[in-house]
């Protein structure tokens, strides 16, 4: 059974997906039983690939002093539902991007509207930060508070990546001001001008025993991760590399 290897490349960053594929090498490893999906194990994958997706283009367009502001409502402002949100926010997002030209910029932004279960409603918003950002975000929006914080590096914005795809379906909140308060619905998006980047792809006679680890990098931890295809019966394997904090160190 030959493998396929795809490797992503960014700055700080290398993220491998290995697996197996039936149409090359020879015969390995004895495929399990194809099973049909249950509804839990897809919107796992679903939620899994808009992590991934929103993780790559983070790491491929954002740096870590970039915002991630949350756009917050004033109760009498709240929207009477999800389509009136989605229009103040193309609203919101025009004039930022016709700021952004002016000034000779172009914006990339990934956004996440949640109203939650208790009726408030607000927009999770990471955008690249130029000269006066804070105060166009602040005229452009007003329907409430501007909140900005400088996007973080943790977990390679992995952590991020995560908390910016909720839906209602991923569970309350990990905030100690905010638990026990749940997502009654979302709309995820991000602007069309940051294509998800294309992979270095390797085929393999074999399936590999340990993940592959290139030289000057190490394995980050905790983020290697592999089982079977509940959909292809096949093996699989993902996991990133990460450059040392200390360049010194031996690999």
């Amino acid at each position: 059974m030959g493998t396929i290897r795809k490797i992503y490349r960014f700055e700080k960053f290398i993220e491998i997906e290995e697996y197996h594929d039936g149409r090359y090498g020879a015969p390995g490893k004895k495929r399990e039983e194809k099973k049909k999906p249950t509804p839990e194990q897809m919107e796992k994958v679903n939620q899994m690939n808009r992590e991934k997706k929103t993780r790559w283009r983070m790491r491929e367009y954002f740096k870590e002093n970039d915002y991630f502001t949350t756009l917050t409502y004033r109760k009498e402002e709240r929207p009477p539902d999800m389509k009136q949100a989605k229009e103040d926010f193309k609203r919101f997002i025009r004039k930022m991007k016709d700021w952004y030209r002016k000034k000779g910029y172009e914006i990339f932004w990934i956004r996440n509207i949640e109203h939650g279960t208790k009726g408030g409603w607000h927009v999770h918003l990471v955008i690249n930060r130029i000269e006066d950002t804070d105060i166009l975000l602040t005229k452009a929006w007003p329907h409430g508070k501007v909140i900005n914080e400088l996007m973080y590096e943790k977990g390679g914005f992995a952590d991020l990546a995560a908390y910016i795809t909720k839906t209602a379906k991923t569970g309350e909140s990990e905030e100690p001001e905010k638990k026990g308060r749940k997502i009654k619905e979302a709309s995820h998006s991000a602007s069309r001008n940051m294509p998800l980047p294309k992979p270095k792809i390797r085929r393999l006679i074999r399936w590999p025993k340990e993940p592959y680890v290139k030289k000057g990098w190490i394995l980050e931890k905790g983020t290697c991760h592999e089982g079977i295809n509940p959909v292809t019966g096949y093996q699989y394997r993902h996991y990133t590399l990460m450059k040392p904090t200390n360049p010194h160190r031996r690999i």
